[in-house]
């Protein structure tokens, strides 16, 4: 207990520390298109110190207060602390295979410790819907989140569906300045409640690591780092650079801008393009000019913010710190790195999407606000972004595999030295962490080892063990965690949130409602994105997303035109029937093995903001990449030559999630949406009536 204490003590020290020590120049908030709403900077430094003052005053009482209510919430509990370890992704099947031959030790050990069982997962199988089960013990109806993106009822097109950000409302214009006027609107859409907020209401604290959908931060019993959602600092959820001095021929690219530079002797000039400037009329967008002199036919240097950094080629810089003016006396502050990928014949130099600085962050992107800054002192800097790898630089062939790969490395080594410090300082109480590495790789190098995916090649060698090599680096983590929760009072489960699939064939459910009849597309307007070549005057149904079809529906979307109730029931269960066992008949297979009526499946306040039906696709199939954005094509089917070539939008069933733990679990049948009340079990807390997840029977150590 007193080493507890102390731990807490210490923190509560640097927190202050940290608070008085950071600059003042400028507290921000910034989202798509939203701008900021700033504090001076002699009134941040005010309100810290103040805060500072007030924490240390009240901090024997608070210390007081919370050992007896720390004694008290742990009198009936069975267990001191419980670590939960996401690994995002990580497949039954193959980590059976890689146990069995030995490749996985650590995990092996935990299943004999306790168990292995396959842990089934949310419907659809999308990680923002099955980590919103997980934290809640509820199904989608009662949290709120059905995919990645909905659509907006008013215009039809398609947006974040689990967060909101909203500019200033007002602003006073001051010269060539404008001055807005209230903070922006950062507004979390997934509804109930973490399990973990609950712990901390009797009195159990909790560490979150990287969990998705944690975006923006709340407050409890606890700190926090948000992921899954969190944008970078132009808005988006991931816009990186690519500068080249080749000329594009291609007309569009997605997840990133290409310039196109000039090369003068041995000399390119350039700039970082980063957010739109809130405090100018037109809102131009800051930049910072940046100079590349090139030193040999491998390296150069680079002039940025004032300072010369060494670029080698395909070798990632660390990240680099900048500083976007946006008035006087006020900054943005940002991180990136940058890879140098060629000098000869052309130049090309990858820059990641500028992330948010942990260090200075320009909005809430942890509870408290400055455990951020703890971590980014603790560590060093870290991708704040909440997809931190580059999968779409690599769908786009600017980075390699290799470059990929070591991108995917880095960030978990980021999160690992957050993991294990929180093992080290949490002794009683909640930790829980999530790594996404499992999944990227997984996402982009399943075509190595699907000999019929379409760009399976067998001589290629390049990432051809990536996937084995990261199930084994996690195998690793497993084991430091294991070290760490060897005694009778810990409990560590080793989660993941779904399997894995191949994708080799995207499925256009737009055009295959246009072919039933239920879709309308104008005349010429064929090849625009975001429903946008849609006649809504003849469309009773749509996609748009992952895993859903919408109705047309009067009074829920704009231009409705199918009434709510029994023409809407017959018409969901028209197009459940001639959906389900949708055959590829090219190939020969079913592309979808079932339909699933949002009303049926769903319970909750928020089943209404559902897709009508929810598709489960069948292996080696998903949601085409034209579906997902809204675009209508002339084929039902596409083949997918992308290197993200593994998936998991599809059937539930065939693709649970794992659960290790160091105990044995009674339960046949394990759930995501389980978890959560079986760890408020652990600690003897009563479930919630609306937690729809029921504890498992998690046996007491040997």
């Amino acid at each position: 207990m007193f080493l507890v204490l102390k731990t807490r003590l210490l923190f509560v020290l640097l927190t202050i520390s940290l608070v008085l020590s950071s600059p003042g120049t400028a507290q921000a908030y910034i989202g798509p298109g939203a701008g900021f709403a700033v504090m001076g900077s002699f009134l941040v430094m005010f309100t810290a110190i103040l805060s500072a003052l007030m924490a240390l005053l009240t901090w024997p009482i608070r210390y007081i207060i919370r050992t007896i209510r720390n004694r008290k919430a742990l009198s009936k509990s069975r267990v001191k602390k419980v670590v939960i370890l996401g690994l995002d992704g990580l497949d039954p099947s193959i980590a059976e295979t890689f146990m069995a031959e030995g490749k996985l030790p650590n995990l092996s050990k935990l299943n004999e410790q306790g168990c292995f069982k396959k842990l089934g997962t949310s419907i659809p199988s999308i990680s923002p819907v099955a980590w919103s089960t997980f934290q809640t013990g509820t199904n989608p109806g009662k949290h709120n989140i059905f995919d990645f993106m909905t659509r907006s009822p008013k215009s039809y097109s398609p947006i974040l569906s689990s967060v909101e950000i909203k500019g200033s409302p007002r602003t006073i214009n001051l010269g060539k300045y404008r001055l807005p006027v209230g903070r922006a609107v950062i507004k979390l859409l997934r509804k109930s409640r973490p399990f973990w907020k609950i712990l901390g209401e009797h009195g159990i604290f909790s560490n979150i690591i990287r969990v998705p959908i944690t975006f923006p931060p709340e407050k409890f019993n606890g700190v926090q780092l948000s992921a899954m959602c969190v944008p970078d600092l132009r808005g988006t959820q991931g816009m990186f650079s690519f500068y080249t001095t080749k000329i594009d021929e291609t007309s569009e690219h997605t997840g990133g801008e290409r310039f196109q530079v000039v090369q003068d002797g041995d000399t390119i000039h350039s700039e970082l393009i980063g957010p739109p400037n809130p405090f100018k009329e037109n809102g131009q967008v800051l930049k910072i000019p940046f100079e590349i002199t090139i030193t040999d036919m491998s390296s150069a240097s680079m002039r940025l913010n004032g300072k010369l950094y060494r670029l080698d080629k395909d070798v990632y810089t660390d990240w680099i710190r900048l500083k976007f003016k946006a008035a006087p006396g006020i900054n943005v502050h940002g991180i990136c790195r940058f890879l140098l990928l060629g000098v000869s014949p052309e130049f090309e130099l990858y820059v990641t999407p500028i992330n948010i600085d942990p260090a200075k962050p320009v909005m809430p992107i942890s509870h408290p606000r400055v455990y951020a800054t703890y971590l980014a002192k603790l560590n060093g800097t870290y991708a704040t972004l909440g997809l931190a790898e580059d999968t779409w630089a690599l769908n786009e062939k600017v980075l390699k595999d290799d470059d990929f790969l070591t991108q995917c490395i880095q960030i978990d080594k980021e999160r690992e030295k957050m993991f294990l410090d929180a093992l080290d300082k949490v002794r009683q109480g909640l930790c829980v962490c999530v790594f996404d590495g499992t999944d990227r790789v997984q996402h982009a190098f399943w075509r190595h080892i699907d000999k019929k995916h379409p760009v399976y090649d067998k001589d290629k060698l390049e990432g051809r063990d990536a996937i084995e090599e990261v199930y084994q680096r996690m195998d690793q983590l497993v084991g430091e965690a294991m070290v760490r929760c060897n005694d009778r009072d810990s409990v560590l489960m080793v989660i993941s949130d779904h399997g894995f699939a191949s994708f080799r064939y995207g499925v256009d459910l737009n055009r295959w409602l246009e072919e039933q009849g239920y879709l309308k597309v104008m005349d010429g307007k064929r090849p625009e994105k975001h429903l946008a070549a849609v006649d809504w005057s003849q469309t009773s149904a749509f996609a748009i997303g992952l895993a859903g079809i919408y109705l047309n529906i009067k009074g829920r979307e704009a231009q409705g035109i199918v009434s709510p109730g029994e023409e809407a029931d017959k018409l969901r269960r028209e197009i459940a029937e001639k959906l389900e066992g949708l055959t590829d008949t090219e190939r020969g297979e079913t592309a979808v093995v079932n339909v699933y009526n949002a009303m049926d499946v769903y319970k909750g306040p928020y089943k209404e903001n559902a897709p009508d039906l929810i598709v489960g696709y069948n292996r080696g199939y998903r949601a085409s990449w034209e579906n997902a954005i809204g675009l209508v094509t002339e084929a039902v089917f596409h083949t997918n030559r992308r290197a993200w070539s593994g998936d998991h939008c599809i059937d539930p069933a065939l693709v649970p999630g794992v659960l290790f733990c160091n105990r044995h679990i009674e339960d046949d049948n394990p759930r995501l949406i389980d978890l959560g009340p079986t760890v408020l079990d652990m600690f003897g807390i009563g479930l919630p009536g609306y937690m729809d997840g029921k504890a498992l029977a998690v046996a007491e150590p040997d």
